[in-house]
């Protein structure tokens, strides 16, 4: 899944020419910028927007201001950017695959992703990572299937509800013949946090947010 793409209110791109020639007489941005981030502190698009945040706010001489704003799976976030006044002053960092999927799981996600925004650029792109706590007795993933199929319904794997990480794991399970148990948290630095703890077993999440720990 591509993480990362800002996306800005859709009125703005309907608008088009008008827009543009107004963001060059105001010599734009002529004032801070707000970036909504759909999903909790710490997780791999609040890090990138903070990362990116800090050079634009270099470049632009406006500062950029993150707003974590969480919830339904990253809906909350994208339907108040949405909302916002079509002037190229807020903008959402949010993983394409989300917003995506919320799409088509949601009968009503609060906004229509083609209608309500414009893409502006992708970000990064960071594969998913599949870990296991070190206390499980596997090396490989066939190692890991082995075990898991040896023990159904004993193994978790913790995730947000409905994003890339949770679907990744169904799909896996699937794909293997596995019977494990979901276990919903608040997104990716939650379920890191339960990894850590040693209350998950399995995990699937960005790299940018997951490779560190496993370092």
């Amino acid at each position: 899944m591509k993480r990362g793409m800002f996306v800005v209110a859709g009125a703005l791109a309907i608008a088009g020419a008008t827009a543009a020639t107004g963001f060059a007489q105001q010599s734009y941005p002529a004032r801070p910028i707000r970036m909504i981030i759909p999903y909790p502190p710490g997780g791999t698009s609040d890090i990138l927007a903070r990362l990116i945040g800090q050079k634009v706010t270099e470049a632009w001489k406006q500062q950029i201001i993150v707003d974590n704003r969480t919830g339904a799976n990253g809906n909350i976030g994208l339907e108040l950017t949405a909302r916002a006044a079509p002037d190229g002053y807020t903008m959402v960092l949010t993983d394409v695959g989300n917003a995506v999927l919320n799409s088509i799981l949601y009968a009503k996600p609060g906004y229509e992703l083609l209608k309500d925004f414009a893409p502006v650029t992708t970000v990064s792109y960071s594969p998913h990572m599949l870990m296991t706590t070190t206390k499980l007795p596997v090396a490989t993933t066939q190692e890991l299937i082995a075990y898991a199929k040896a023990r159904p319904g004993k193994l978790n794997y913790p995730s947000g509800l409905g994003g890339a990480p949770h679907l990744a794991g169904v799909s896996f399970a699937q794909r293997a013949g596995i019977d494990w148990v979901y276990v919903p948290t608040k997104g990716g630095a939650s379920s890191v946090a339960a990894m850590m703890a040693g209350e998950g077993d399995v995990m699937f999440l960005g790299m940018l947010q997951s490779l560190p720990h496993v370092n």
